[in-house]
């Protein structure tokens, strides 16, 4: 009975222990913000040549989905590209 106590106590330490690391541990993101920018307009590139390619043959089912469903990537993926850069800067004024 007494080794069961000191067990359940051990046992308690131990997930104290880790829950105090896990709170002084700082995860780092899985993309940097340079990363997310390079792929965002990879992205971009790439649905941007599907557009055109597509564009030449829009006689077919298969092609005229494939523009439409690249059009809409390609505009998603230039929301998220800007969505990227901080907007802190105030627009200027001519005068």
């Amino acid at each position: 009975m007494i080794q069961s106590q000191k067990q359940k106590q051990n046992l308690i330490e131990k997930e104290d222990e880790s829950l105090k690391k896990a709170k002084t541990e700082i995860k780092k993101p899985f993309l940097d913000d340079m990363s997310k920018k390079e792929l965002a307009k990879i992205g971009l590139s790439v649905s941007m040549g599907l557009t055109v390619l597509s564009a030449f043959s829009l006689r077919s089912r298969f092609s005229k989905n494939l523009h439409v469903i690249s059009g809409a990537l390609m505009v998603g993926f230039a929301f998220y590209h800007n969505s990227l850069y901080d907007n802190k800067t105030p627009a200027k004024k001519d005068k």
